[in-house]
């Protein structure tokens, strides 16, 4: 149980981070849960006011068992659903049984103790009157009908619904008013934090009582302490509304769990668990930690129920790994000296005839650098994915733990093998004297890895839509490839090679978003091929000396589109190039496909023989350039280009853009989703 061991480490190291409380895991005998009325009365119990909340998440007071209830009796400490502290709840109607005398028991045992609070007992006298549904109703924020029963829906006839009506789950059509949660204000003389769910000593004094219940005591495999053990281990992890587990508790009755072990409620009292028991205290403690890791920026990442999160124990920052080069703030971070001026400026106005790479790994470096220096040599990095396999359980799916060193290295070595200038848009300022002039939007290209949505929407594009298993498997396997160094599944670097290949049916800025994710993938595959003899390197800009087959051939289809698009945009005309139309043809039977677009090109030609002659004579010098670097044989070899074409084609088209009488600035008429 490392994983726990290591959330248990965290939350330690959590509760001591100069920040506010809120900020911080919440405390062990407490849990989060999303509230929809506030009550306001003052220290003797009496009633004052009522408000409905909105979207209010709060950390409320529980027992292990209510924390991670499902069905049947287990009343939160103070703050709970009207079904529960309401005396009068079932003589209104309410729809569900009624737990008041247990919520009452159990909140009056926590008042007559040594650690009693005055807010817990202002709220005791107040419930002990059974008129909760009844003073929400006088001071509508409930509603019953003419019998004095809590109604189930609105009618449409009366008109606009009240707000409680609207923040309350629906289950076909009807709710129950019962579900609504109701949390504490205590306005009294003495009381510093009239609000209960924010009173830390309220919190002190419920945890001090909460830990003495137990009476079953072992040693806990985790810390390696005699502790309470732990029968039932929290829910609602990744919100408020899940109640999937990562540890279940086998129930006494059920059975859910036909195993080795034999365990009943007599013979856990008498000898303990049968299996490796876990502290009720490290329990919530871990469970704590992982709750607040998802839900910290930058710390996580969602997929539906599956979530990643990566994490330094002693919750110092660390890089995050499922971003994008692009997401990560070269200039800013803080922890970064300033590049030098000759180092600055690789983003814009590009010159993509050279090779970027030195200039992109010497920042790469700089911004890694400045997280090594803040790591310890010995502070442990923990990733860890979990999912759910049904509503109400769920597994760790990935777990894996490393030193700063190999963590920083090795995400530096993926930022470094699938690096590839992608597409990036950036918005012009407006015109000087002119508020009301028409944005524009500039594509750039800037080195970066794509980020793995990117490159899941980029392999897979529609199929993904609807597909939860496809985008969950995608991301459990590109996992190892990001942390472990391992070697991309080729089957994905086919699946991008074959969409970047094929424009036809997509936006014009998906596709180029689709090509830059193709050349990252194709150049990182062979960067880490598994046989040696295989690996090569790809520059990341246009290379005029090599001979291969299939990138010479990519070159040509740049050169190609870039004429027809030159000789288009000239004569006012907005529509696809030749080369654009046939690329996937091109793909499989280059030599054939580059007769027809050659071909085609003639019209053009002679219509820039005047028009631009300079630019004409130029490309054509490039391509019969390119031409004579051909052998003749393969040439005219019938075979399928593989997916290097594709980096020819990139290279040559950036080396082309970057050049002033091609440069294309667009307007911000299409969204990009």
């Amino acid at each position: 149980m490392s994983w726990m061991a290591r959330l248990y480490d965290t939350y330690e190291q959590a509760m001591q981070l100069d920040v506010a409380e809120d900020l911080k895991p919440i405390p062990i005998c407490h849990t989060v849960q999303n509230t929809h009325i506030n009550i306001v009365i003052d220290g003797h119990g009496n009633f004052k006011r009522a408000k409905v909340l909105e979207k209010t998440q709060i950390v409320l007071p529980a027992t292990e068992k209510s924390a991670g209830r499902g069905a049947g009796e287990a009343p939160h400490s103070l703050a709970d659903k009207l079904q529960y502290l309401a005396g009068d709840y079932a003589s209104h109607g309410g729809l569900k049984k009624a737990y008041f005398d247990g919520f009452r028991a159990q909140l009056t045992d926590w008042c007559n103790s040594d650690f009693s609070n005055p807010s817990a007992c202002a709220v005791l006298a107040y419930v002990s009157k059974s008129t909760v549904v009844s003073d929400l109703t006088k001071a509508k924020i409930t509603c019953v009908d003419d019998a004095g029963q809590l109604l189930t829906s609105w009618p449409d006839s009366a008109g606009e619904a009240p707000l409680l009506f609207k923040v309350l789950p629906k289950e076909a059509g009807k709710l129950d008013q019962g579900n609504a949660l109701v949390c504490w204000t205590v306005e009294a003389d003495g009381i510093e934090c009239p609000e209960t769910w924010k009173d830390t000593e309220l919190q002190r004094q419920w945890i001090a009582f909460d830990s003495r219940n137990s009476d079953l005591t072992a040693l806990c495999f985790v810390s390696g302490s005699i502790q309470p053990i732990a029968l039932s281990h929290p829910a609602k992890l990744r919100h408020s509304g899940d109640k999937a587990k990562l540890i279940s508790s086998n129930d006494m009755s059920g059975f859910t769990f036909k195993g080795r072990f034999t365990d009943n409620d007599k013979s856990i009292k008498q000898m303990g668990l049968q299996s490796a028991a876990i502290g009720s205290v490290t329990s919530q403690k871990a469970h704590n930690a992982l709750r607040w890791l998802i839900n910290r920026p930058r710390q996580s990442f969602r997929n539906g129920d599956q979530v990643i999160v990566a994490w330094a124990v002693s919750g110092k920052e660390i890089p995050d790994p499922m971003v994008a080069t692009a997401d990560y703030d070269f200039d800013n971070y803080d922890k970064v000296e300033p590049l030098p001026s000759s180092e600055s400026a690789i983003d814009a106005d590009v010159d993509h005839t050279i090779d970027l790479g030195q200039s992109y790994a010497a920042k790469l470096s700089r911004y890694m650098n400045g997280y090594r220096a803040d790591l310890a040599v010995n502070d442990r990095i923990s990733i860890m994915a979990i999912d759910s396999a049904t509503p109400g359980r769920m597994g760790v799916v990935y777990y894996r733990e490393t030193l700063p060193q190999e963590y920083i290295d090795t995400l530096s070595q993926w930022h470094t093998d699938f690096a590839w200038p992608q597409r990036m848009v950036s918005e012009v300022p407006e015109a000087d004297g002119k508020p009301k002039a028409k944005t524009k939007s500039k594509v750039t290209w800037r080195c970066s890895v794509p980020s793995p949505y990117t490159i899941l929407n980029a392999v897979y594009g529609d199929i993904i839509k609807g597909n939860d298993s496809l985008k969950k498997n995608f991301y459990q396997r590109i996992i190892p490839c990001i942390l472990e160094g391992r070697s991309i599944p080729i089957d994905l670097v086919q699946r991008s090679v074959q969409q970047a290949s094929n424009p036809n049916g997509q936006e014009h800025w998906a596709w180029e978003k689709s090509l830059g994710v193709a050349c990252s993938l194709y150049r990182g595959y062979y960067l880490r091929h598994p046989r040696i003899e295989q690996q090569k390197e790809f520059a990341m800009a246009l290379d005029t000396t090599i001979t291969s087959r299939d990138y010479l051939y990519g070159r040509l289809l740049a050169l190609a589109e870039r004429l027809e698009e030159v000789a288009l945009r000239a004569a006012s005309v907005n529509r696809p190039t030749t080369a654009n139309r046939l690329m996937q043809r091109f793909s499989s039977r280059p030599y054939e496909t580059w007769l027809t677009i050659y071909k085609q090109l003639d019209p053009y030609m002679r219509q820039m023989k005047t028009s631009r002659p300079g630019f004409l004579i130029n490309i054509n010098k490039e391509i019969d350039a390119v031409m004579a670097m051909f052998d003749r044989d393969e040439f005219v070899d019938g075979k399928a280009l593989s997916g290097e074409f594709l980096l020819g084609f990139h290279c040559q088209r950036l080396a082309l853009n970057h050049k002033p009488e091609t440069q294309i600035e667009t307007t911000a008429t299409t969204t990009e989703e």
